[in-house]
């Protein structure tokens, strides 16, 4: 499934097919959170700095082990150092700075590309 993330009522609308996603996989309510979270900082993201975007949300398994992927991709501007804006802290939108750590803490895999000038793609994976 792939949602486009162009307004704040978007982000309500992921949040709650991530909800729906979670609950089918079996999450607890603190994986639902913790997921939840995650998508909601990087689907903010999108909006601050590319001003649209898209999630697309898998169910995924690994043998027993249930989990769900989500996939942010936009054509903004990049990240020209992806180390530094993993960094507590370092924001270039006078937020706090938390959101690609964070989101990366809450997942159980992350993963980011980013090309300046072209976009970025943001990978997490949260198994149950």
């Amino acid at each position: 499934m792939v949602l486009a993330i162009k307004s704040s009522e978007d982000i309500v609308r992921m949040r709650q097919m991530v909800r729906e996603h979670a609950i089918g996989q079996g999450f607890s309510l603190v994986d639902q959170t913790k997921i939840i979270t995650a998508a909601s900082e990087l689907a903010r993201n999108i909006l601050n700095y590319a001003g649209s975007g898209e999630l697309a949300i898998e169910p995924v398994a690994n043998g027993v082990k249930k989990g769900l992927k989500l996939v942010f991709s936009d054509k903004g501007p990049g990240i020209a150092d992806i180390e530094l804006a993993m960094k507590d802290g370092y924001t270039t939108g006078g937020g706090m700075g938390l959101d690609l750590g964070g989101s990366k803490r809450l997942a159980s895999e992350f993963q980011i590309e980013s090309q300046v000038g072209v976009g970025t793609r943001v990978s997490l994976t949260r198994w149950k």
